[in-house]
């Protein structure tokens, strides 16, 4: 018993067991095994080693992001008369955020004070008193309903209100643009990055970028594909809209910043790429473009009152994406495992055409497989306990 232990333990550790290889002349089968070698090995070289870099250890990017305009431009509007509009006028919010709007176009209500007045037909449309419930108010309305029907003008009754008076009319929507000058504005992008698992931190202004070559370029995809100055009508048009339509009603216009970088190259290669995205679409008729209400309050003959905005304009939201690779020697050797493994496939694949397809499938089979079955056991065998 103690040998039969000793022996068995023995086999295991100093023995080893390999698979029976059979050697088969076939060509079909012989060209096909070497065809589905190379396409893995293309596979595992083009796409996986060289094009998502296999060997490489990855990280995202995390990023910061603020912006800048110039520009100025003039209205001379029946409403304000001649005025000067400047930065703070048109840019919100005025802090410079990654996502921003810049006013093309508005409608203006001036003089608002908090009182009674009628409201518009088309939330509080009446005949009598009974149509408008008092202390309630419509979706669409600007105001409380006092329970009466008044006068909207000579034709037309409409709910009293109690809100800011007068209500704002915005029906007429000014067709071009009040702004139209906001297509020559500049925008000025500075982005920083960092990559932590690496320790590498990286700017959208790179080396070739100089504190004059800044003062006289503009963004050009082609010419200036570095300079972070960019014109908005430029931006509008990579982005396959038209600045005079989009700037009647307002709309988005998303700008992304891409870093890719490959680490086992030095830092200065390591540098971002601009794109411009249309996110407006214009052919629906359902709330188009893109709008927001703002007010300026003052204070006259000891009444508050205020100014109405509803600004119409183009918002720029700016997306950062990026990740970095560099050689790690894990991503790498499980790689090449994993190519290992998929080598296997061409031996299942031939292993069916050989054993399922071919004429000659029986023989193969015979040659590839050897069959051991049990010996019956003799029912004529003298025991040793017989007789007993």
């Amino acid at each position: 018993m103690e040998q039969r232990c000793m022996d068995r333990i023995s086999s295991f550790l100093f023995e080893y067991d390999t698979p029976r290889m059979v050697l088969v002349r076939n060509k079909k089968v012989g060209l096909t095994f070497r065809m589905i070698q190379l396409v893995v090995l293309a596979y595992i070289i083009g796409w996986v080693f060289l094009y998502e870099k296999g060997y490489q250890t990855q990280d995202t990017v995390i990023s910061s992001v603020s912006v800048k305009l110039k520009g100025l431009t003039m209205t001379n509007e029946s409403t304000l008369g001649p005025r000067i509009w400047d930065v703070v006028d048109y840019v919100f919010p005025p802090q410079g955020d990654s996502s921003f709007v810049v006013m093309t176009n508005f409608i203006i209500t001036l003089g608002q004070k908090q009182g009674t007045c009628p409201e518009l037909p088309d939330a509080g449309f009446c005949r009598q008193d009974s149509d408008c419930s008092k202390g309630t108010y419509s979706r669409q309305g600007q105001g409380i309903m006092t329970g009466k029907c008044i006068d909207f003008n000579t034709t037309v009754k409409t709910c009293e209100i109690f809100g800011w008076c007068p209500a704002e009319v915005d029906y007429y929507i000014p067709n071009p643009a009040l702004l139209p000058e906001v297509e020559n504005f500049t925008l000025f992008i500075k982005n920083s990055i960092t990559f932590p698992k690496f320790k590498v931190s990286r700017r959208n202004l790179v080396e070739s970028i100089t504190t004059q070559y800044l003062k006289k370029c503009t963004y050009h995809k082609v010419t200036d594909s570095l300079c972070p100055m960019f014109n908005l009508g430029y931006i509008v048009r990579e982005s396959g809209q038209n600045f005079s339509v989009l700037a009647v009603k307002g709309g988005v216009v998303g700008i992304t910043i891409d870093w890719n970088c490959d680490l086992d190259w030095p830092i200065r290669y390591c540098k971002p790429i601009y794109q411009f995205h249309g996110l407006y679409n214009d052919n629906t008729n359902v709330s188009p473009g893109f709008n927001f209400r703002y007010a300026k309050y003052y204070r006259e003959d000891g009444i508050e009152k205020r100014t109405l905005y509803k600004v119409f304009g183009i918002r720029f939201d700016i997306l950062v994406n990026g990740k970095a690779g560099k050689f790690d020697i894990i991503p790498t050797m499980t790689t090449i495992g994993s190519g290992i493994g998929i080598f296997g496939v061409a031996s299942v694949l031939c292993d069916l055409l050989l054993l399922h397809f071919l004429q000659g499938r029986d023989y193969y089979k015979q040659k590839k497989f050897k069959y051991a079955e049990q010996e019956p056991v003799s029912t004529g065998m003298s025991l040793p306990w017989a007789g007993e």
